[in-house]
């Protein structure tokens, strides 16, 4: 029996390397921009570290036209370079976006630096720095603007990535709408653009909404860029603690969150006419109805256990537990210190996620209800062993692959915050925070529970080896798993 041979220049074949690094250059140019924004940043505010952002630039910019000039011939990219491609540019991101974060932040060891933009880019929101109220503006604003980049990036992948995994993204939107996404718009790049269009929107009206609330204009634009990003970096040690005296302001961010995580496909079928294209959709039903459900149980349980004001509390309640279920990772106060019953809450939440197609991370809204479908066909089936049954979902058939994959999927997904948390274990940390900061990690949440990485503490005081693990669990959570794996498969390295 012969055995086929493997070679690491399969998905490479051709001119397959040369346009990955064609592509890999584009986006360290687009990194250099970004990091020159950062530079005026600090000069508008003269602040001294311009310096580091202006050397930054230069370095990311010449690499950038050292891979341009490697690809300068490919003119296209097979599907199955895709996963490649998508990871190194995930990582080739982070690397280059934690120079600045190394050089500059006082302590900042390349852990930290790594962990800090590996949970910016993938929206997390977890930090391992103190400090942040007397930081220079211009490393705030670059934390921001990389959740803010992330944040975009996610729903690229969503469009161009997820649909050849069969997992999500863009072949769900089509099997839950009527209208597909050739019928918005006839290509996927115009499909992006008009995305892409959305986002800079919705920022902008969030950060006018925040601006004209009372936040400062410098905080309006970080936290703008966070919010639609569902990102939850926040300017200060106390997260959005700082605006307990601005319900306004809390209201307004839960708002936006929940906006942003919601499919921005639909925002364009919206803004092109039909008026009905968000709520018509199953998994914004579900959850919008998840999230005031769980929003009015905590209302009334800390009136009742707390003894607080009917106002103070839903304001709270409201704010976390979009917080907690958009993925973004602010906090009002340490929701942790509610009780028993909010705490379970709000692990449990931790899981849940948004809906398919936004910013947001964990599981997502549709996998939870196409297990649950399945589940009611095996029951069905049990009753009825002949019976022929065909669930939909959004008035469309499914089909018994996509439920595989589903379900395979989330198979895949506990057992990766499963290995996380054992590696944790093995890191000498307790058994909350193990389990819980596999779990933010993985589902792009942010805060864990307990003292050490709960919404008043951060994650500075774990040691190395947990931060590298909890850095590739971000990595896996946001990339949807499968993205990386699928890497580590000898048929993917096949001719």
């Amino acid at each position: 029996m012969s055995v086929p041979s493997l070679t690491l220049a399969s998905p490479l074949k051709g001119t397959g390397y040369q346009m990955i690094c064609k592509v890999l250059g584009h986006l360290l140019l687009i990194l250099s921009c970004v990091q020159l924004a950062a530079t005026a940043v600090a000069v508008i505010f003269r602040e001294p570290v311009f310096w580091v952002f202006l050397g930054c630039a230069f370095f990311t910019l010449c690499c950038g036209y050292l891979l341009k000039y490697k690809g300068r011939n490919a003119h296209q990219i097979k599907n199955r370079q895709l996963f490649l491609l998508t990871t190194l540019s995930w990582l080739s991101l982070c690397l280059f976006s934690a120079l600045p974060l190394y050089l500059l932040v006082p302590g900042c060891t390349l852990t930290d630096a790594v962990f800090e933009t590996v949970s910016a880019v993938t929206t997390t929101g977890s930090t391992v720095f103190s400090g942040l109220d007397t930081m220079p503006k211009a490393v705030l604003f670059w934390r921001a603007v990389l959740n803010w980049m992330g944040g975009i990036g996610i729903i690229v992948m969503a469009i161009a990535i997820l649909p050849a995994l069969k997992i999500g993204g863009m072949r769900l939107f089509k099997t839950e709408n009527s209208d597909t996404s050739d019928k918005i718009l006839p290509r996927s790049s115009s499909l992006s653009a008009a995305i892409g269009l959305v986002y800079l929107f919705l920022t902008v009206l969030t950060g006018s909404s925040y601006y004209l609330a009372g936040m400062a204009g410098f905080d309006a634009l970080t936290h703008a860029m966070t919010t639609v990003a569902t990102g939850g970096f926040a300017n200060y040690d106390a997260s959005f603690g700082v605006y307990k005296d601005k319900p306004l302001v809390l209201w307004l961010s839960s708002l936006f969150m929940l906006l942003a995580a919601l499919p921005f496909v639909l925002f364009v079928s919206w803004f092109k006419g039909d008026r009905h294209a968000i709520w018509r959709d199953p998994q914004v039903r579900v959850f919008l109805l998840l999230v005031f459900s769980c929003a009015l149980v905590l209302t009334c349980y800390q009136v009742w256990h707390n003894q607080r004001g009917w106002f103070e509390a839903a304001t709270h309640s409201v704010f976390n537990v979009v917080s907690v279920i958009t993925t973004c990772g602010y906090a009002s106060e340490d929701y942790t210190l509610w009780g028993n019953m909010a705490i379970m809450l709000f692990f449990y939440l931790t899981f849940a996620g948004a809906c398919s197609g936004s910013t947001s991370g964990g599981l997502k809204i549709f996998r939870i209800q196409l297990c649950a479908l399945l589940l009611f066909k095996q029951l069905k089936l049990l009753v009825h062993p002949k019976a022929v049954w065909h669930p939909t979902y959004g008035g469309r058939r499914i089909d018994d692959q996509l439920l595989g994959n589903v379900l395979s999927f989330c198979f895949v997904y506990f057992a990766t915050i499963g290995f996380i948390a054992m590696m944790l274990a093995f890191s000498e940390l307790d058994l909350v925070t193990a389990v819980t900061g596999a779990a933010t990690a993985v589902a792009n949440v942010g805060p864990g529970l307990g003292n050490i990485i709960g919404p008043a503490g951060n994650f500075s005081s774990l040691p190395d080896a947990a931060k590298w693990w909890l850095s590739l669990g971000m990595l896996l959570g946001r990339l949807e798993i499968m993205t990386l794996l699928i890497l580590f498969t000898p048929a993917y390295w096949r001719y």
